[in-house]
């Protein structure tokens, strides 16, 4: 089934202040409504809402996905090729510490597609990609 409409995801952060700066300034994403204790932002065309949530002590997790360690839980959307690139380029510029670097996954095969994966200040894992075949998004 395919669907169009936008999604709406919320996550927790615990230093509000670091991470509207991160979304803001180095994502540079618009800012919506706000309080003193969430921030609604336009994801790429999507309602990405952090929440201030104080620290707990989680243990992270990895899959292994083309030989890389893959953080779950995370999250991300797919973008165009090109603007997949420019925006790769951009967060090199500002000097991101990628825990996976971009690079072309799954090279040749069913579902290539270009990937790379970052940590939000509160440690939210997110990963952006791009097909230069968007058909093979879902391709099995």
């Amino acid at each position: 089934m395919t669907n169009l409409s936008p999604f709406h995801l919320a996550i927790p952060v615990d230093n509000l202040s670091k991470c509207r700066n991160f979304y803001t300034n180095t994502l540079n994403l618009d800012e919506g409504r706000s309080s003193d204790h969430w921030v609604d932002y336009d994801f790429f065309g999507h309602q990405l809402v952090i929440h201030y949530k104080s620290k707990t002590k989680e243990d992270s997790h990895t899959n292994a996905v083309d030989g890389k360690a893959v953080p779950v839980p995370h999250f991300g959307v797919v973008l165009d090729w090109d603007v997949f690139h420019q925006f790769a380029e951009e967060l090199k510029s500002k000097d991101i510490q990628f825990i996976i670097e971009p690079y072309i996954r799954f090279e040749g095969q069913l579902g290539e597609q270009a990937t790379m994966f970052f940590n939000d200040p509160s440690g939210n894992a997110l990963e952006f990609k791009a097909f230069k075949d968007k058909g093979q998004l879902f391709a099995k």
